[in-house]
This record gives C-alpha cells, structure tokens and sequence, in this order.
C-alpha cells in the first residue's frame, strides 16, 4: 500500500474483525470518536483515543501499540483520517473498520452500550441546518443574510470534497461531547494494562 495522502487504507470488515475477536486473535481497538460518541456505545475491548487527541499525539501512542490496530469511527472517514497520522508516524499494521460502528452494528456484533447522545454527524446537520433556515428567514428582512447561508453551504461541499469537516471538529470540542476525561495518560496507561480494555 502506498503512503501517499490518497492511497486507501487497508480495511477489515465486521464479520471479520468479529471472527479475529471470537477466536482470541483480537487486534488493539482504537476508537477515534469523541468521548460522547465511544460513552453511547462501543465495542468491548475498544479503547477512546479521540482523532484530535491521537493527531497530537500519535509519536507517543506509536510507542504503546506494537501489535495489530483496527481504527474505529462513526463510519471509516475519521478512522482513515487516525489511520494517516499514525502511518506518518511509522505504525505498521492498520486497519480501518470498513463502514465504522455502523457496519459493526449492522452486522448484530457485541456492542456496549451506554448514555444516547446525538453522534457528531447529526449534530453537524442540526447546526448547518439551522444557520441556513435562519439565514434565509432573515434574509427578507436583511438581504446580506443570504450569504450566510452561502458560506455554510460551500463549507459543506468542501467538507464532503475533502472529506473533512470543520464544524464537526469544532462540535467535537464542546462539553456535551467531551464526556469523561479522556486525556494522553489515561490513554497510555490503558494501553499499558492488559487487562484495561473497555
């Protein structure tokens, strides 16, 4: 595979990163949503490193995952996103989930569940959502409203070019989807244990 910004990484699809788990042969689960997102559900014996959390700091975690890694997000784009950053740092061995916890959930697999919250995504419809339907509306009575509503409209087109999103790292920031602490050395000192899976 090639590392080039465009390759696409190697894949696992549920079925078989179920199978690996059930035979004892599980790889290092990282999930890369935010702490609300991993809190409403998640894999057992996946841990929370966060996709800004792991950006930061991917040449420290490189130094505690030696073994198989299959990143998980939402639906494979920010675990492509972790599986970038680690790769620069020299990781071998990543894998995305193909389809995410979706596909996961989909496939009836074993899934932790906790507290519902609004995933990332849904919250970014509600607020893009809303700043256009305002901005129209208002715009009968200011004009120049519209271009509000514009603006958020080519940040959504860039966001699903670049497969990237700008409001939804910014959504990730707030309280509501922090969670619980989830912070560089709790991270490493799960990773250390054994038997510290979540």
């Amino acid at each position: 595979m090639s590392t080039s910004e465009t390759a696409r990484p190697a894949t696992l699809d549920a079925v078989s990163l179920r199978e690996l788990i059930d035979a004892g042969r599980a790889p290092r689960l990282l999930d890369v949503r935010t702490p609300a997102e991993f809190e409403t559900s998640h894999i057992p014996g996946s841990y929370n490193v966060p996709l800004d959390l792991l950006k930061e700091h991917r040449e420290e975690l490189r130094n505690h995952l030696d073994e198989d890694v299959v990143l998980v997000c939402r639906s494979g784009a920010r675990a492509t996103q972790a599986e970038r950053a680690l790769a620069g740092a020299g990781l071998p061995n990543l894998k995305v989930l193909d389809g995410g916890i979706m596909a996961w959930q989909a496939a009836n697999a074993p899934i932790k569940r906790g507290a519902p919250r609004w995933d990332l995504e849904r919250q970014v419809r509600l607020v893009a959502g809303s700043i256009v339907l305002a901005s129209v509306l208002g715009s009968v009575f200011v004009p120049q409203l519209k271009w509000v509503a514009g603006f958020i409209g080519a940040g959504l087109t860039f966001a699903a070019l670049t497969n990237t999103c700008a409001m939804g790292m910014m959504l990730g920031k707030l309280p509501y989807n922090r969670g619980a602490s989830c912070d560089l050395d709790t991270i490493v000192g799960q990773l250390r244990e054994t038997g510290g899976r979540a």
